[in-house]
């Protein structure tokens, strides 16, 4: 079953999905070094880099997933997470200003994070659904996680980041 190409179950589904979402989180990890060197919040650059631990353990935990379901090849990319980060990096190139790039970084850190949220309430429902108790509730603390995530974000971006960015200060040369 590890290796079979086609989905005909609802646990192939999983398991590919489960590859999927493994690549997801490694162009994660590999892109959030890179935004929170950018970033020019101390809060955003902190909870980015707790984001990234965070990354760092999912990516983990998902190799005890692959170890019992006998999955070696991690070959499967995640397009959508591609697109999000080109989409990101598109967005960044195109912000001048500090405050204004803190918030477009955040505002496009979350888009991924719900996406990811998604991705890990849905492995959760199919492992529920075949008596998986042990992966269900990996993938519902991945879950859980990303919705901590997700509201420390919001939080940021209602106390601190959006409103520096409302009004930026400008440096005239």
């Amino acid at each position: 079953m590890a290796n079979e190409q086609t989905i005909t179950t609802l646990h192939h589904l999983l398991n590919y999905e489960a590859r999927k979402f493994t690549s997801a989180e490694v162009l994660l990890k590999n892109s959030l070094d890179g935004w929170i060197n950018r970033s020019s919040s101390v809060m955003l650059k902190t909870l980015l880099q707790k984001y990234l631990l965070l990354v760092e353990e999912h990516i983990d935990k998902l190799q005890l997933f692959f170890d019992a379901e006998q999955i070696s090849s991690l070959s499967t990319t995640n397009r959508i997470m591609h697109a999000f980060i080109a989409e990101t990096t598109d967005k960044l190139a195109h912000c001048t200003d500090a405050e204004v790039q803190d918030a477009c970084m955040l505002s496009c850190i979350q888009a991924i994070n719900h996406f990811k949220i998604s991705m890990y309430g849905t492995a959760a429902a199919y492992a529920n659904t075949l008596d998986m108790p042990k992966y269900a509730a990996l993938f519902h603390e991945a879950e859980v996680n990303e919705k901590q995530i997700d509201d420390r974000l919001s939080q940021l971006a209602e106390h601190e980041i959006n409103s520096k960015a409302k009004a930026p200060v400008l440096v005239h040369e």
